[in-house]
């Protein structure tokens, strides 16, 4: 069993309608400094988004989410953001912002199985429940 690390994490919000302040989850950011990890991972429900705005442009919104993710891996074509060290990357993803991609306040967690977490979380907060259980 290995020794349990901890790491920060938050849900990327879609908000289609700022003035309304409806949103959806659609993905996830997760920073662990004990493995030097930074990662995101996505999953944009575009009949959930549509649901809360009809007029609603999805591929501009793809693109933004497909930033965070690049900027997380630190990517050369993530902008001058992507080329900084991966905590100062987590706070600027993290920050507080009134526009269509938001993101929730950062949490943090314990965990000893790093691996797999970015997607874990992504099936906790993101993606739809299992059905119940007849």
């Amino acid at each position: 069993m290995r020794t349990p690390v901890v790491y920060d994490y938050a849900v990327i919000r879609v908000v289609p309608r700022v003035e309304r302040e409806e949103f959806i989850n659609a993905g996830v950011v997760v920073s662990c400094q004990a493995t030097r990890t930074l990662a995101a991972a996505m999953a944009l429900d575009a009949a959930r988004l549509r649901a809360l705005d009809p007029h609603v442009d999805i591929e501009t919104v793809e693109r933004h989410l497909d930033a965070i993710v690049r900027i997380c891996r630190g990517d050369s074509d993530g902008g001058p953001i992507a080329a900084l060290p991966a905590r100062a990357r987590f706070h600027w993803l993290t920050a507080r912002r009134s526009s269509v991609i938001q993101v929730s306040p950062a949490h943090t967690g314990r965990t000893d199985d790093p691996d797999g977490l970015c997607d874990r979380l992504l099936t906790r907060m993101v993606l739809p429940p299992p059905p119940p259980r007849a």
